[in-house]
């Protein structure tokens, strides 16, 4: 683990102060779309999590989640694409990555096409190639493979919460698809 990785994981936020400042400010996250990539570079398929909500609910997901104090955005996505897809994922990530878009989501439904009830965050997206062998982790109960096609029909975009299919479809388009 290098220094700074070691460094981030320090400062996690207690529960309550972690939802204290979600109350306060904006929290800034990362949101990855994986996919993979023929020898040209056009997307062949991509990958949605499947996950339980709070609440319950089966949804599919991206991989994301919250940039840590004093973690750089490139490490943010790499730690999150390896605590979602296993470590064996092997994700081509630039040395300085730049967002397809930038996302704000808000704890008022439609203030933007973006809805985080717990908070209002601002996410940094991607389009995130990978070569390695991938499988869910932690909270993620299934990886599905969805070729371009059949991840932009309807009802796959209709498993998706607080907006994630609109970003979806904003990065597909942002690399061609």
């Amino acid at each position: 683990m290098t220094q700074t990785t070691s460094q981030s994981e320090s400062n996690w936020l207690e529960p309550t102060e972690l939802e204290a400042a979600r109350q306060r400010l904006p929290i800034l996250y990362v949101d990855a779309i994986p996919v993979r990539v023929d020898a040209a570079g056009a997307v062949t398929s991509v990958g949605l999590l499947l996950r339980v909500t709070g609440q319950g609910d089966m949804t599919r997901a991206l991989v994301s989640g919250r940039v840590l104090y004093h973690e750089r955005v490139r490490s943010a996505l790499l730690r999150h694409i390896e605590k979602d897809l296993g470590s064996f994922a092997l994700p081509h990530i630039p040395p300085s990555p730049q967002p397809f878009t930038i996302a704000e989501y808000f704890p008022t439904p439609g203030v933007t096409a973006f809805h985080d009830p717990r908070q209002h965050a601002v996410s940094l997206a991607y389009v995130v190639p990978v070569q390695g062998d991938c499988a869910p982790q932690n909270d993620a109960l299934e990886l599905t493979w969805f070729s371009p096609e059949e991840v932009l029909q309807e009802t796959v975009l209709a498993e998706m919460s607080g907006g994630q299919g609109v970003l979806l479809r904003q990065g597909l388009a942002h690399v061609g698809v």
